[in-house]
């Protein structure tokens, strides 16, 4: 018994600095209501509310020796229950057929694809022949082809076009574009190749911001066309729709696509910029220095300068992130308290969190805050035994810059690897080549345009933002051409990221040498990534492309058609290679229409094309596994697996692995969950 009391001991003899663990335990909550493949019923909701009710009664009730866990256990059932609540309030018709046909609606925003093409977000909308209770809150056009106008936020326009249900993933357990759709309430997707129509102008009151934003994009563009004026209105507004999608491949290439993000280093960029200038505004004058709290009052301005920032970025989820991390260090000034601590990143994670528990799985939530968590325990770290003071004040800028360098890149990296299967080789020295441009001139630019816009003054800031743009441009351009600027990493395994999350919070947040206990969950987790298992055999959702993995990588069985689920397999392979030359590679033999191949002495064949279902019984008798990208009528012959279309529509894409008994068969659409259209 003793020995069961030690940890609760240490726990209640930690309980000084236990709160940071608090989103942890939080996340945990929010992880298990996503891991099962159905939705949870009322009994596993009625055991949660228990749990956070008891968790609560015992907080006042319980032994104190006891509080810690029951915290704990309060902590995960808030989170599973935020995580059930958010999806019920979200809910809307998701597209249960393929549409064609005139599509009217309110365009809520736009973007671009990564083929550069127009993209426009619609609400309000009217589909033909579509009762009501089954038309999409929101869907996602692509516009191909010129137009006769350009759309702008709040018009109403008319369509003729094609629209689907969001994508299922490409392969069992990867990215599955349905959810986030779902928690975006995207109900479909599509395109259109016909002109746009704009039925109404946008109303005075209606996307009043969005309205803004692109207004703002379209006169810093007119001023200063190119990509380096599209870069300075994208860091004003986060409006990325005038950068072509070569020059985010160079940011991304790179390891400087955050900077073009409105994330932390943007917020915090033009919230220090405000601050300084107001409080060494004030200090210049000695009668409001000496009797007015010049430190609050210009923390409180910075706020109202970052909340406009983030009504002009559009409020997406990694801005909301950063502005609730600079809202509770200003918040901790007004409070006399240490403005950039573990529980100010606490509290915005459990803020979060609660308000948005699908952020957990997103690669921005991950990637901020394991880079501000590192950042706040290495500098706490640093600071036991370097110290920026003893250094001089032309060295300590650079070794701060650096120190950062490095502990973000690390501290992100396996979260990019995981969620990109890149790797920027020459990340650290973009970063620090580019980053000062940034800090020095690019946002304090940007924050007195802000200020001198409502004088028509802003042309100068505007100028020496471009310039600073053009620098940072450059230095994406080069880095990303040097040799070997990108690396490939295959996916990891579902658990590898929970467990290196974990081993690393653990290591930076527990105190004592028990804290190194995290070091062996990390390594642990690096250990099941590289022993990470690809399926020898994919088959996609249509059954129009097949992937074999072979000696020189995954072979595919047609050079053009389903680039989609083509460049998902390679890119979770860790493979370099493109649709055309994986086609190539050897692995796959005989016409297009009827490709053959061999897998661990199974004889398979992919049928496709005008008459493949009546080459079926011909397949069969020469192959024991056949994928045919139709629908199939009548008896299989005996001895012969056949994969379908009619297979493959309640599947969905499918992995396959030979066995000792047969074939071992994953489906993609194996979840009953509200996002995946049939819960």
């Amino acid at each position: 018994m003793r020995a069961l009391a030690l940890p609760l001991v240490a726990l209640a003899e930690a309980r000084g600095f236990l709160f940071p663990f608090v989103p942890v335990f939080l996340g945990i909550g929010i992880g298990i209501w996503f891991v099962p493949s159905a939705e949870p019923g009322w009994p596993a909701y009625a055991l949660a509310l228990a749990g956070a009710l008891l968790g609560l009664l015992g907080r006042w009730t319980a032994p104190e020796l006891l509080h810690p866990p029951i915290v704990a256990l309060a902590c995960i059932a808030a989170g599973f229950l935020a995580a059930g609540l958010r999806a019920a309030v979200l809910a809307a018709p998701i597209l249960g057929f393929h549409y064609y046909g005139a599509i009217e609606g309110r365009v809520l925003s736009i973007d671009r694809s990564q083929t550069d093409a127009l993209r426009l977000t619609l609400d309000r909308l009217v589909l033909e022949r579509t009762p009501p209770e089954r038309t999409p809150e929101r869907v996602r056009v692509t516009v191909h082809g010129l137009q006769p106008f350009e759309p702008k936020p709040g018009m109403v326009v008319m369509m003729t076009g094609h629209l689907d249900a969001p994508l299922p993933p490409a392969e069992p357990g990867g990215f599955d574009f349905r959810r986030m759709a779902f928690f975006d309430r995207l109900g479909a997707v599509g395109y259109t190749r016909t002109p746009v129509v704009m039925l109404e102008p946008a109303a005075s009151g209606d996307s009043l911001v969005n309205r803004l934003r692109v207004a703002v994009r379209i006169g810093v563009q007119d001023r200063f066309p190119g990509e380096a004026g599209a870069f300075s209105a994208a860091v004003l507004t986060g409006d990325y729709a005038g950068i072509s999608a070569a020059t985010m491949e160079d940011l991304r290439l790179s390891g400087l696509a955050h900077i073009l993000a409105i994330s932390g280093l943007n917020m915090s960029l033009l919230a220090g910029f405000v601050f300084g200038l107001v409080r060494h505004g004030l200090a210049l004058v000695p009668p409001l220095a000496l009797r007015l709290p010049t430190k609050k009052i210009a923390a409180c301005v910075a706020f109202l300068a970052t909340g406009f920032y983030l009504l002009m970025s559009g409020g997406n989820v990694p801005t909301l992130r950063a502005f609730v991390m600079i809202a509770v260090m200003l918040a901790a000034i007004l409070a006399d308290r240490r403005a950039l601590s573990m529980r100010s990143f606490a509290l915005a994670a459990s803020v979060i969190l609660l308000w948005q528990p699908e952020a957990l799985l997103e690669a921005g939530f991950q990637m901020s805050f394991a880079a501000t968590a590192g950042l706040i325990w290495g500098f706490n770290a640093l600071r036991e035994r370097v110290h920026p003071r003893t250094m001089s004040r032309f060295v300590a800028p650079v070794f701060l810059l650096f120190v950062s360098s490095v502990i973000g890149g690390v501290t992100t990296g396996p979260y990019a690897a995981a969620h990109f299967n890149r790797i920027a080789t020459y990340g650290l020295m973009g970063n620090l080549i580019a980053v000062p441009m940034m800090e020095l001139l690019v946002m304090p630019a940007a924050g007195v345009a802000a200020l001198l816009a409502p004088f028509g003054a802003s042309f100068p800031a505007l100028w020496a933002m471009e310039l600073g743009a053009r620098w940072i441009l450059w230095v994406a351009h080069w880095v990303a051409a040097l040799p070997g600027s990108v690396g490939a990493v295959a996916s990891p395994g579902p658990w590898v990221l929970p467990i290196l999350t974990l081993g690393g919070l653990w290591l930076m947040l527990w105190r004592g040498r028990a804290r190194h206990a995290g070091l062996v969950g990390m390594a642990g987790a690096f250990l099941l990534w590289a022993q990470a298992d690809r399926p020898p055999l994919l088959v996609s959702s249509d059954g129009a492309l097949v992937g074999l993995l072979g000696p020189e990588g995954r072979a595919l069985s047609s050079a053009r058609g389903g680039g989609f689920a083509a460049r998902s397999w390679l890119e979770n392979d860790g493979d370099l290679a493109d649709q055309p030359a994986a086609a190539a590679r050897p692995g796959f033999d005989g016409p297009r229409g009827a490709r053959r191949f061999s897998m661990a002495g199974i004889e398979g064949v992919a049928l496709k094309g005008k008459g493949a279902a009546d080459r079926m019984p011909e397949a069969c008798a020469t192959a024991q596994l056949v994928i045919l990208a139709a629908r199939h009528e009548g008896p299989v012959p005996p001895g012969c697996q056949l994969i379908d279309q009619s297979v493959l529509a309640r599947t969905g894409a499918l992995a396959i692995w030979p066995e000792a008994e047969g074939l071992r068969m994953v489906p993609a659409r194996a979840d009953r969950r509200l996002w995946s259209g049939r819960p």
